[in-house]
Parts: C-alpha cells; sequence; structure tokens
C-alpha cells in the first residue's frame, strides 16, 4: 500500500511488515534465529578454539545487527543505521555479511581434516 515512504532503507524490516503482515514479519524473524542457532551449533562442534570463538562471533554479529535493526523499527531502540543482514540496501552490507558467513563455513568444512581424515 505504499505507506512507508523510503521502501529500501535500514528500516526495511517495516517494509517487510507492511506487505506481509505479521505472518510474514514472524518468518523472517524465526528464519534468522534458525539461522543464528544453527551457526552456534556448527561453533559448538568446532575442534579448535579458534574456530569455536569465529563462529561465536559470526553468531553474535548476526544477533547484534537483528535484534539492533528491529529495535529500530520497534522504537525500542535508538535509529543508528545498522543493516539488517542480507536485506537492507546497499552492496557492501551483503557483501560483509556473505563474506563473514562463508569464512566460518570454510572453517567448518576444513574440521574433519584437521581430527586426521574425513568421517
Amino acid at each position: 500500500l505504499k505507506f512507508v515512504p523510503e521502501q529500501d532503507t535500514d528500516f526495511i524490516f517495516c517494509t517487510v511488515g507492511e506487505e506481509e503482515g505479521f505472518v510474514g514479519s514472524a518468518g523472517v524473524l524465526l528464519m534468522f534465529l534458525a539461522l543464528i542457532l544453527r551457526l552456534m551449533k556448527l561453533a559448538e562442534r568446532q575442534p579448535f578454539t579458534f574456530g569455536r570463538i569465529y563462529g561465536y562471533c559470526v553468531a553474535s554479529v548476526f544477533l547484534f545487527h537483528v535484534f539492533i535493526n528491529v529495535g529500530m523499527v520497534l522504537g525500542l531502540t535508538p535509529v543508528i543505521g545498522i543493516p539488517l543482514p542480507f536485506f537492507s540496501y546497499g552492496g557492501s552490507s551483503l557483501w560483509g555479511f556473505t563474506i563473514l558467513l562463508f569464512i566460518f563455513l570454510r572453517i567448518d568444512a576444513g574440521r574433519n581434516f584437521a581430527q586426521g581424515g574425513i568421517r
């Protein structure tokens, strides 16, 4: 209905809420929750301390960005311009989150070789 004047700013979550309603907004939040929980599960199975710490750091970056961005939209946190991962407009944000995630996935893929073979 175009009630939100700027559809592609850091307030992208209110656009999702306007177009998809409660079910769409809850679905987006559940997908982020699933991503963060999966990252924590992958971090816990790392054989080395670096991989475990890096995994928890990636999960905490995603959690922080989602919490602050959704809090900005709801008026619970101050407006500071933190993008919603994989949703907000801008190439540098998308590249940053993607590279952060892919480095951790590469660390996770190499955990079997560090343990002495493929299981």
